[in-house]
């Protein structure tokens, strides 16, 4: 599904994002990729998206190198890869309803097709509730539920999440992990980007342990120890 080979990005001779990094994820994993800051984890999301391109070395999602792909096949990658951030991104003077439908109304969708696919992405965060709700009307959670929501409307093979619970409490946290693990279950490979050492312990799932740009250790049912 994802793969890495021999990626290296570097912004200037002391600043190192990744060097030379290999890595392989299957479909259907759930993988944390950890590190303290600094260590290149923002890089590695930002290539995955194709929002920066590798100094060096290839990155393969399904079999298409994205590192060779053209500004007007960046959309479409991003359509197969959802994001979800730790500050939500969500537009203020819009509803839930009208967060999670624009998602597909700037990607041409038709209005039918939102009319379905919107509610049952809010049943999956468990929003339906709270669909004429504004941003400021929700807690932090609920904002990150519509977040994630947002980022499912076009069925990616993949969801980063990229420090999801970063700026919220644990009980919160615990909620915004079991509606990723969820995810998981249905078949959508998870790459969770944290530096959350209880999350990661917790979820006994593989993790990659970036340091210093490189990968310091990789662990199948892993902790995070460094």
């Amino acid at each position: 599904m994802i793969t890495l080979k021999n990626v290296s990005k570097f912004y200037s001779r002391d600043s190192v994002g990744l060097n030379e990094v290999s890595l392989h994820i299957e479909s259907g994993e759930f993988v944390s990729i950890v590190g303290q800051s600094g260590t290149g984890k923002t890089t590695l999301v930002k290539m995955l998206i194709a929002e920066e391109r590798p100094n060096a070395g290839s990155i393969e999602i399904g079999g298409w190198d994205i590192t060779k792909i053209g500004p007007q096949d960046v959309p479409l990658l991003r359509r197969q890869i959802g994001v979800i951030f730790q500050d939500f991104k969500l537009l203020p003077k819009k509803t839930v309803k009208e967060n999670v439908s624009f998602a597909l109304e700037v990607a041409g969708e038709r209005r039918a097709r939102i009319t379905q696919v919107v509610p049952r992405v809010l049943d999956i965060v468990g929003l339906s509730h709270k669909f004429d709700r504004y941003p400021h009307q929700l807690s932090g959670g609920e904002q990150q539920r519509v977040a994630i929501a947002r980022s499912l409307v076009h069925r990616p093979k993949i969801l980063v999440a990229d420090e999801p619970t970063g700026n919220l409490d644990s009980i919160n946290t615990q909620e915004i992990i079991e509606i990723l693990k969820k995810i998981n279950e249905f078949g959508t490979t998870i790459v969770l980007v944290t530096h959350n050492r209880e999350i990661v312990n917790q979820l006994r799932r593989r993790v990659v342990v970036l340091h210093g740009g490189k990968i310091a250790s990789d662990e199948r049912e892993g902790k995070y120890r460094i």
